[in-house]
This record gives structure tokens, C-alpha cells and sequence, in this order.
């Protein structure tokens, strides 16, 4: 009678992580590429002034309403770049409206191109208020040290 003997075999209980770092690499380098590729916002000359920053509350919404050198309208809400497209005066007061009724809290920044129409920054002050914001903030740069 023959005695069959087992070896046990010890359990290996390692991870093989090179796929895993090659993966990251890799995702790291199409980051670093991509990111400065992103249009964020809308292409505007912001005007300086000798303001202190706001103190913006990072876990509220922010709606950015923007206005070119050539008169247009911008609205966003977390869109960027190409997705934005031009609005009325008139369709902007109403969805400004709509989303100042589904949450008040929401803080309104405006940012103006320097050589923007003044007419056209207060038609857009006045279409806010009528539309419920009640103290929109202005988006400025820094003023430079002469």
C-alpha cells in the first residue's frame, strides 16, 4: 500500500502593483497634458481694483454671469468654456429667475470686460434685481502695484 503524500503549498498573499503604477503613470501624463488644454470661463479683460478678495462660501452653488467686450451675455453654473453659449438679456432674467426660486442661497458673481458698454453692465444689474438677486458680487483683478 502506497502512502500518497500532499504537500501543502503556502499561500502567496502579495499583489503584483506594476500594472497598477503603469496605469497611473500613464493617466498622470494625459492629465498634465490635458489640463492646460481647458477653457475655463468665459475670455474677458477684467478691470482692476484695490478690493479685498470676497469671502466666497465654497460649499454654496455660484452662478457666474458674464459680459463680453461686444455686449453678450454669459450664464453658468459649473459649464465651461465652449459649452457656454450667448444669451438674451430677456432669457437670462428668466433663468436667473427660475434658479434664484429653486435655491436663494445661491451667490451671484458678476465679471465685466473692461471695455464692455456700461449700458450693458446696468441693463444686466437691472435684470438681476428684477429676477431676485439682491447683492451681486463683482469679479475684478488685483490692481497692480505702479
Amino acid at each position: 500500500m502506497e502512502v500518497l503524500v500532499r504537500k501543502k503549498r503556502k499561500l502567496v498573499a502579495e499583489i503584483n502593483v506594476v500594472p497598477y503604477v503603469d496605469v497611473m503613470l500613464v493617466l498622470l501624463i494625459v492629465f498634465m497634458v490635458t489640463a492646460p488644454l481647458l477653457n475655463q470661463g468665459i475670455d474677458v479683460e477684467l478691470p482692476q481694483a484695490n478690493n479685498e478678495p470676497l469671502s466666497i462660501d465654497e460649499n454654496l452653488d455660484t452662478l457666474v454671469v458674464s459680459v463680453t467686450s461686444s455686449g453678450e451675455y454669459y450664464l453658468s453654473i459649473g459649464a465651461t468654456g465652449d459649452d457656454r453659449q450667448s444669451i438674451t438679456l430677456e432669457a437670462l432674467g428668466d433663468q436667473v429667475s427660475r434658479i434664484m426660486n429653486a435655491n436663494p442661497s445661491i451667490q451671484v458673481l458678476l465679471e465685466g470686460d473692461t471695455s464692455a458698454n456700461w449700458g450693458a453692465m446696468i441693463n444686466l444689474i437691472t435684470t438681476l434685481n428684477k429676477a431676485g438677486v439682491s447683492n451681486p458680487n463683482f469679479i475684478t483683478q488685483p490692481l497692480n502695484d505702479l
